[in-house]
C-alpha cells in the first residue's frame, strides 16, 4: 500500500466549500458552475506534501494518506485563510476614487495596493474598504484525492515553477543541480534554492550562457579602450 510522505510530490484533487457554497476546485464542471475563467483548462494541482502549498490545515493531513482515495477535511480559521484583522479595514476620503473614474458602492470588489478589496460603505464622503482576505475568519471543507505520486524529476520541476513562477523556463539536470540559463530569475531562484533542495534533493542555480559572458568581456574592453583613446585626447589638447 502507498502512503504519502513528506516532500512527496503529488497529483491533488479538491474542492473546497464554506456554508456550503465552493469557492475552489479542480473539478472542470464544477469551476464553470461558479464561474471561473475557463474552466476547460482547470487540472488537478501538482504540489510537495508537507510544504504549505495548500491550506495549512490541508497540507498536513496529505501525509499518511493513500492513493485514489476520497477524504472529507473541515478546517479552522487559524488553519484555513486567518482570522479577521481589524488593522486591514480602512477608511478613504471619496474624491481619491472619482478622480481616477470609480464611483465606489458598499459591496463592489476592485483593486487597490496590487489587491482586490471589498467596499463595505460609502458615506459623509468616506469609503471604508475591507483588505481581509474574502475568506478570513471563516471555516472550511475540503473533500480531496490524492491521484498520483510523480517520481519524474522534471515533472517535479516544473510543478514547482507552475507554482512559484507562474510559467516554465528550460533548464539542464547535472550531478545533482537542476540548471537554469535564466539570468532574470536569479535573485527570486537564490531566496526558493534552500526550500526547493529541501523538497527534490537538487541545488538550484542559475548559469549564464558562454556566449553571454564572451559579450560582457568583450563589452569590457570596449569600454576601457575607449576610456584610455579619451583619456590620451586629453592629455594630447592639455599640451596644445
Amino acid at each position: 500500500m502507498t502512503t504519502i510522505q513528506k516532500n512527496d510530490f503529488i497529483e491533488l484533487e479538491f474542492t473546497g466549500k464554506t456554508n456550503d457554497r465552493i469557492f475552489d476546485t479542480t473539478n472542470p464542471k464544477e469551476a464553470e458552475e461558479i464561474g471561473i475563467e475557463n474552466p476547460k483548462d482547470i487540472k488537478p494541482l501538482t504540489i510537495s506534501a508537507g510544504n504549505e502549498m495548500m491550506l495549512k490545515g490541508l497540507d498536513e493531513q496529505l501525509e499518511g494518506k493513500e492513493l485514489n482515495k476520497t477524504y472529507k477535511i473541515h478546517i479552522l480559521p487559524n488553519k484555513a485563510f486567518g482570522p479577521r484583522d481589524p488593522k486591514l479595514i480602512r477608511t478613504y476620503g471619496l474624491n481619491n476614487f472619482r478622480k481616477n473614474n470609480i464611483d465606489p458602492y458598499p459591496g463592489m470588489a476592485l483593486q487597490l495596493d496590487n489587491q482586490v478589496v471589498k467596499v463595505l460603505s460609502v458615506s459623509g464622503g468616506r469609503v471604508t474598504v475591507d483588505f481581509n482576505n474574502p475568506l478570513a475568519g471563516k471555516e472550511v471543507d475540503y473533500t480531496y484525492k490524492i491521484t498520483k505520486k510523480i517520481t519524474d524529476d522534471k515533472e517535479k520541476i516544473n510543478a514547482l515553477q507552475d507554482f512559484f513562477f507562474k510559467q516554465q523556463f528550460d533548464f539542464t539536470i547535472k550531478d545533482k543541480k537542476i540548471i537554469f540559463n535564466k539570468p532574470e530569475i536569479k535573485p527570486l531562484l537564490e531566496m526558493l534554492a534552500p526550500k526547493f533542495k529541501e523538497m527534490t534533493g537538487f541545488e538550484f542555480v542559475v548559469e549564464e550562457k558562454k556566449d553571454s559572458k564572451e559579450k560582457k568581456e568583450e563589452k569590457k574592453i570596449q569600454k576601457d579602450s575607449k576610456e584610455k583613446k579619451e583619456e590620451k585626447e586629453d592629455k594630447t589638447e592639455e599640451k596644445k
